[in-house]
């Protein structure tokens, strides 16, 4: 299990980004197989880690992965949006860096039961990341009203044929229930006219109810701020995105705090009291190099960015 976990993006950006301290705490609050965290670990023999992830395989791997460092790390099943809870539990007040790579892991994809690719014609329409809740892809490809899939293609998978598509799905749904992921992948392909279809244009549908079913978005400005703010001044966050939707994100909660007074230009005065919390690191997002693309063709859509906290 856990070979199918060792390939972080970006690792040694992520590392050179995160500049690493010693005696520091670190929070990965997305684990997959711990390659990220191993490393955290190893670059400084003072320094611990404690870290989350909803998917108990994940956990298991981790655990594994992690045992050289045992005593230095402490691991929780759980959502990293549940944070303030976590760091309560591991008695922290304040970090000195946060990591979050929101891309799906490769045990993941290819695990056919899981049901996140649309190359496994025959997996169950699943897509949990926690295996532990019950709601699934199952539930919003054959329960969702039409203007509420709609929504989602469009907004979480930028699916320009999202209407099409949600036609023939509801039609084939009157008919049949739709359980597997070749039977979703054939609606996709049939809606989308001929010059248009490729053998990967089922991709941002699947994302799409993906990040339905996980919540992914629900919350995330929000969770970002809280954990900036758990930061200690010089600590550092980095995040690695996969699509445009979590980037821009990102880009705007540190954009935010990153900023000074925000009263109108024509005060003569601040009234607001706002300062700047945040100093990015890096101008444009990182992307992974020629090499690693080719060894890792899912770093291909990455986006790293990083800041430091300043002030309190």
């Amino acid at each position: 299990m856990d070979g199918f976990y060792h390939r972080p993006v970006m690792l040694g950006e992520v590392i050179g980004g995160l500049n690493i301290r010693s005696g520091g705490v670190y929070f990965d609050g997305t684990l997959g197989g711990a390659g990220h965290s191993y490393a955290i670990l190893a670059a400084d023999p003072t320094v611990t880690l404690i870290g989350t992830d909803r998917d108990e395989e994940a956990i298991a791997a981790s655990e594994k992965r992690l045992a050289p460092f045992a005593g230095r790390y402490r691991l929780y099943h759980t959502d990293y949006k549940n944070f303030e809870n976590v760091l309560d539990r591991a008695g922290v007040d304040r970090l000195d860096g946060v990591l979050l790579d929101f891309g799906i892991s490769s045990h993941q994809i290819d695990e056919e039961e899981r049901g996140f690719s649309y190359r496994s014609a025959s997996a169950p329409l699943d897509m949990r990341m926690d295996r532990s809740g019950g709601f699934t892809a199952k539930d919003v490809v054959n329960a969702y009203p039409p203007d509420k899939l709609f929504r989602i293609l469009r907004e979480y998978g930028e699916e320009p044929f999202a209407s099409a598509i949600v036609r023939d799905l509801v039609k084939r749904r009157e008919k049949e229930e739709i359980s597997t992921c070749g039977q979703l992948r054939e609606i996709v392909e049939e809606s989308i006219p001929p010059r248009f279809r490729s053998a990967a244009c089922a991709r941002r549908t699947f994302q799409a109810i993906r990040i339905e079913v996980n919540g992914e978005l629900e919350g995330l400005g929000g969770c970002l701020r809280g954990l900036i703010g758990k930061l200690k001044p010089g600590g550092r966050i980095c995040i690695l995105t996969f699509h445009s939707l979590e980037d821009r994100i990102v880009k705007q909660v540190f954009r935010e705090l990153a900023e000074d007074c925000v009263c109108p230009k024509n005060f003569p005065v601040c009234v607001c009291g706002k300062k700047r919390e945040l100093a990015p690191v890096n101008g444009k997002p990182i992307t992974a190099g020629a090499q690693e693309i080719e060894q890792n063709p899912r770093s291909k859509s990455a986006k790293l960015r990083i800041a430091e906290k300043i002030g309190a």
